[in-house]
């Protein structure tokens, strides 16, 4: 007790002496303001996505760009960048005029076709031939390509919105999300959905375990710990969802993320723990054991995120490679996200997001019980779904079957590992972490690792550029598995760094000075605004007026009604 009066005693003595002599509403007014400004102080501390770090460097760069010098250099700098990305855009179509309009008549098939092609078979990269990263996962034999041909147009018309109208479409979207729970170690309580990608999919899993959580936890506040390298699909999941992102490094050596680090980054308000099988950067696989373990000690959610490399993890063991666990057989594993299109070489626009129990799958399901046209609810983010994919990656899982899939896993694995060896025993570069699938990043310290990617890429090759630190990987597919090409890449590179040690010191040019440039930029308002004009430029057509295919299709079928009359 007397500690409580040497507390309360001085405290009751300073306010009453604060307030001596005023009147009542000035009391009032004072005690008023006071908690609306506490109130405020707290909100602008804790209600919002970003650290108070974060927003007053913002707040600072925004006020630096009134400035007139600044801004006008800055948006100078922005004008010649939108310019030049147009410019490629123009490069890359060349040859191809664009239609801006729809024709005055429709048009034979035969034009239509060649249409297709020439714009299909724009660009400088011979992806066919196993020059890109990435990308394109696999050559489709005669036999698959045809089958999925005929495959989608039977069922390009189906929607399994309707599942009254088209059951057999939901029959095989059921099939395959249960042969991927199986293929994951699920049980018969598993379940999931397809999806049209991996973003979605990952989308799907955060809105899930966010509404999950604030059903039966009551966390209106959602909060992620996730890994700096999980992929980008999550920060554009927070955007959408308003869930605030812990972002943990990773461990310098083993490029995995910190433990220690996600134990620090849990909260009350903590729903979900990520981790990735592969990530993309480096292709190292987080200790999903650990993760497992941790999120099951604080009763929180573990989603793995193996878009880019399921389909080559869960087929690994049987193809003679050693795996720790990383699926539904760690009990803290709650969802997995797969992309059937990447090794699972269905057709692009499908993917897999898995469930350990229906109660989480039932939280990412929209629900309208209300609505005048009746009661409505869908699966995903799509109301209407395209039957002819989800038939055709169907299709293309039975095509393979368990053997084909373990053959092809094989045939990369040791493609991979043969590069990666061949990368390690080059000097001036190095290998990050230890790739446990697909995917090799190398460093220098010797040089800017850009130079490497530039002088690859005159030579035909199109790898992915890497930031913070500076490096570049391949993602082997089965493309690179063709007799010859993983070869002709290592000769490449070692070919390459000769030259470039030859004058170290030299920077990278063009786009990839953009890229090293980038990295130094303190206002990253800026290289977003780069990257939007990057997009736009996506989107670029000629002027309104330009002589374009409408205009040439118009006179065409002048000529034709000319003639038609002359007949």
């Amino acid at each position: 007790m007397s500690v409580v009066n040497f507390i309360v005693v001085p405290t009751k003595n300073a306010i009453n002496e604060a307030f001596k002599g005023r009147e009542p509403w000035e009391i009032v007014g004072m005690t008023s303001t006071s908690v609306l400004a506490a109130v405020w102080l707290y909100n602008f501390v804790h209600d919002d996505d970003e650290s108070i770090y974060e927003r007053v460097r913002k707040m600072a760069m925004r006020l630096l760009r009134c400035c007139p010098k600044i801004r006008d250099k800055i948006d100078g700098e922005l004008k010649k960048l939108n310019e030049e990305f147009e410019r490629e855009t123009i490069n890359r179509t060349k040859g191809v005029p664009y239609v801006t309009s729809l024709p005055a008549q429709g048009i034979d098939r035969e034009q239509i076709i060649k249409l297709v092609e020439r714009s299909v078979y724009l660009g400088n990269y011979d992806w066919k031939n196993g020059r890109v990263s990435g990308c394109v996962y696999r050559n489709a034999e005669s036999g698959l390509k045809d089958l999925v041909k005929e495959v989608y147009s039977l069922a390009s018309l189906t929607n399994p919105l309707h599942p009254d109208v088209f059951p057999g479409v939901c029959k095989m979207e059921a099939e395959v999300v249960r042969i991927a729970c199986r293929l994951f170690g699920g049980d018969d309580n598993s379940c999931g959905t397809m999806t049209t990608g991996g973003t979605e999919s990952i989308l799907l899993a955060c809105k899930a375990f966010r509404d999950y959580a604030r059903e039966y936890k009551g966390i209106k506040k959602p909060e992620m710990v996730v890994p700096v390298t999980a992929h980008s699909a999550f920060d554009k999941a927070a955007q959408f969802l308003k869930i605030r992102m812990r972002l943990v490094p990773v461990n310098p050596d083993s490029l995995t993320v910190s433990i220690e680090g996600m134990k620090r980054a849990i909260n009350r308000n903590t729903v979900l723990l990520v981790c990735s099988a592969p990530n993309f950067p480096y292709g190292t696989m987080d200790n999903i054991e650990r993760i497992s373990r941790l999120g099951l000690e604080h009763d929180i959610p573990v989603h793995v995120d193996a878009c880019l490399g399921g389909f080559l993890v869960c087929f690994m063991r049987q193809a003679g490679y050693t795996l720790p666990d990383f699926d539904f057989r760690l009990s803290g594993v709650s969802s997995i996200s797969a992309d059937t299109h990447k090794y699972g070489y269905a057709p692009k626009g499908s993917s897999v997001i898995l469930y350990r129990h229906k109660k989480y799958r039932h939280h990412q399901f929209t629900i309208s019980t209300d609505w005048p046209g009746g009661i409505y609810g869908s699966p995903t983010v799509n109301g209407s779904r395209a039957g002819g994919i989800i038939a055709a990656c169907w299709a293309t899982m039975m095509y393979f079957g368990m053997e084909g899939y373990v053959k092809a896993t094989k045939d990369i694995i040791d493609t991979t590992q043969y590069i990666e060896r061949e990368l390690r025993g080059m000097n001036n570069i190095y290998v990050f972490g230890t790739p446990m699938t697909s995917v090799i990043a190398v460093g220098s310290h010797d040089f800017e690792i850009y130079r490497l990617s530039q002088a690859l890429n005159a030579r035909g090759w199109n790898l992915n550029t890497l930031q913070f630190p500076s490096a570049i990987h391949i993602c082997v597919t089965h493309v690179h598995t063709e007799p010859g090409v993983a070869q002709q890449f290592v000769d490449d590179v070692r070919f390459e760094l000769e030259k470039i040690m030859q004058t170290p010191k030299e920077e990278a040019e063009g786009i990839y000075a953009l890229y090293g440039s980038a990295q130094t930029i303190p206002d990253r308002s800026v290289v977003g605004d780069i990257t939007k004009s990057f997009i736009d430029s996506m989107y670029y057509t000629p002027p309104y007026g330009t002589e374009t295919l409408d205009v040439q299709l118009d006179a065409r079928h002048q000529n034709s009604d000319s003639k038609a009359s002359r007949d």
